[in-house]
């Protein structure tokens, strides 16, 4: 790898980024603007459509009344069939809930929360386990051997020698044989 790593120097100036990211906005904004009104003019054209404007200059009272009935009935049929529309959604929402949980399920993954770390002492393990019930301590340390330190420096012989003299007395064939007998042991 080469000790001095050359910087690397961006394809467009922060001036022109800035610019062009300003540009990007007003264009989008623009857009909005036009989805805005193209929606409004569906509306108007879909109510113009289903709802024509009323006349009602130079009826009589029996066809008001007739007038009026009509529309009612239009309104009890637009009520049905926003319920039924509404039912369905409802039963799709429902539908598509119990639909991620099969899902779930047969990837075997879910939404584990985040677990903290907890000490808990070897007593309230116990307790947990076997209920409030049992009267269970558990001193560790109560069990142990209490070793004394003077015991293990008398049972371990000290060697202070050198241990380059250990090594020379060792080396040849004396040395071999040496280790030969000592292993052998005592005859």
């Amino acid at each position: 790898m080469p000790e001095h790593v050359q910087e690397r120097k961006p394809k467009i100036s922060a001036s022109r980024k800035l610019m062009l990211k300003s540009l990007m906005v007003a264009k989008a904004k623009e857009e909005l603007e036009q989805e805005v009104v193209v929606k409004e003019e569906e509306k108007q054209n879909y109510l113009s459509e289903r709802a024509p404007p009323l006349n009602t200059s130079g009826l009589s009272l029996g066809q008001l009344q007739e007038l009026c009935r009509d529309l009612h009935a239009k309104i009890d049929v637009v009520d049905e069939e926003r319920y039924d529309i509404e039912a369905k959604v409802t039963l799709n929402k429902r539908e598509i809930k119990d639909l991620n949980l099969k899902v779930l399920d047969l990837r075997g993954k879910f939404k584990r929360p985040s677990l903290r770390r907890v000490r808990v002492s070897a007593d309230a393990i116990l307790r947990s386990l076997l209920g409030s019930k049992h009267k269970v301590s558990m001193d560790l340390r109560a069990n142990l051997k209490s070793v004394k330190k003077e015991d293990t420096e008398k049972k371990r012989p000290v060697e202070d020698s050198d241990w380059r003299k250990n090594v020379e007395a060792m080396s040849g064939m004396e040395g071999r044989k040496k280790m030969f007998d000592a292993a052998k042991g005592p005859a």
